[in-house]
């Protein structure tokens, strides 16, 4: 099938007792067990709704088994950590989402998992990586940046030396790319953004082998962070317009990327499926589309606080991936917690802006864009 049918789909069961053709919501923490072949229990995240979505997401990131958490942040260390051991090394591409990078820096050495961050090329990666290196453990595209990594070349690398490989593949959403078929290990997703994409959930998924999930699954359990069963519901509800959602949305960026790109009040707009990004060859590789997520950092006479608050179809607000165009300053928001001299380093600077770009009509988003510049119309 093709991803808009296993959108709408690929594991939704059927209410045979009624006629439903919804996957009927199963809200109970109490289910008999003597005639199934399993115990079945809410935080062993494999009721009904849970079982329904993870197999939705399997179907459309071309893996064997899924597993649906409370949040992209529990899904991340429930990989860390359910695959990690003392003495580990892993090897992580830098520009890191704040959250993951917070993780890494403040928990992982209280376990004795050694890390590295890395360049987001190949090269980098391997010069990275040590004899105990067990996990590679990228973005593509990344948050914010929107750097891309050859997916293909660093699993390749990775298999040669049996390190595992593990994707944020977030931004650009199961529809414009799959990890898996590059020959990477796991993929997993902030659920939050483009799978709910309605800014009204907060999940996670992760997708890979059954024997990888299986390990994952065993530290989400003793951990917790499952994702109830209404929600696990509205998940279900929301994959369905995925394909529709991520099309538009990305129709969009590229448009608004374009029509940013060279405007003297901006310095460089970040988007893959510019021409001038230096990710764009790869990009058109290995991703259907180039995603709704791009940054620009303004010129230094337009002080971004002051441009935010002049948007008025724009929303300011933290998240990303709903039907809304909304924009953050990621200093402020998502990379508040990374150093001021890592950002700098990076180039996370004050006046770096983060769009998501939404449903809405693109000539409406990009003139709101340009007036709040000053500029007309």
């Amino acid at each position: 099938m093709k991803k808009s049918t296993q959108a709408v789909r690929a594991g939704t069961r059927r209410d045979k007792n009624m006629g439903g053709l919804n996957t009927p919501l199963l809200s109970s923490s109490a289910i008999e067990y003597l005639d199934d072949s399993e115990v079945r229990y809410p935080r062993y995240f494999n009721t009904l709704n849970h079982d329904v979505v993870a197999e939705k997401m399997s179907a459309l990131e071309c893996a064997e088994a899924g597993l649906v958490t409370s949040s992209g942040m529990a899904a991340i260390s429930a990989i860390l950590f359910g695959l990690l051991e003392r003495g580990d090394h892993v090897v992580l591409t830098e520009g890191l989402y704040g959250g993951t990078h917070a993780l890494i820096v403040n928990e992982l050495k209280r376990f004795n998992i050694s890390y590295s961050f890395a360049a987001a090329d190949v090269k980098a990666i391997e010069e990275a990586s040590h004899a105990n290196t067990r996990m590679i453990y990228v973005e593509s595209p990344s948050n914010p940046l929107l750097t891309v990594v050859d997916l293909a070349a660093v699993a390749a690398f990775a298999k040669s030396r049996g390190i595992l490989t593990v994707i944020d593949n977030t931004f650009a959403s199961p529809i414009l790319q799959n990890p898996l078929v590059h020959g990477f290990d796991l993929v997993m997703h902030s659920g939050t953004k483009y799978l709910g994409g309605h800014s009204d959930l907060c999940c996670g998924t992760v997708n890979g082998s059954e024997a990888l999930v299986a390990k994952v699954r065993n530290h989400a359990v003793a951990y917790g962070g499952c994702l109830n069963a209404q929600d696990c519901f509205l998940l279900e509800r929301s994959l369905k317009t995925l394909e529709l959602r991520v099309a538009r949305q990305s129709s969009n960026a590229a448009v608004i990327a374009e029509r940013l790109n060279g405007n003297e009040n901006i310095k460089q707009v970040y988007y893959p499926g510019l021409k001038s990004h230096p990710g764009f060859e790869i990009a058109t590789r290995q991703m259907r589309g180039y995603g709704g997520m791009l940054s620009f950092e303004l010129a230094d006479v337009v002080d971004p606080i002051s441009y935010i608050r002049r948007l008025e179809l724009v929303i300011c607000a933290v998240s990303l991936g709903g039907v809304e165009t909304t924009i953050c300053q990621p200093v402020a928001t998502s990379h508040q917690k990374v150093s001021e001299e890592e950002r700098q380093r990076l180039g996370i600077t004050a006046g770096l802006l983060r769009l998501s770009v939404g449903i809405e009509d693109a000539d409406d988003i990009h003139s709101d864009l340009v007036q709040a510049l000053g500029e007309r119309v």
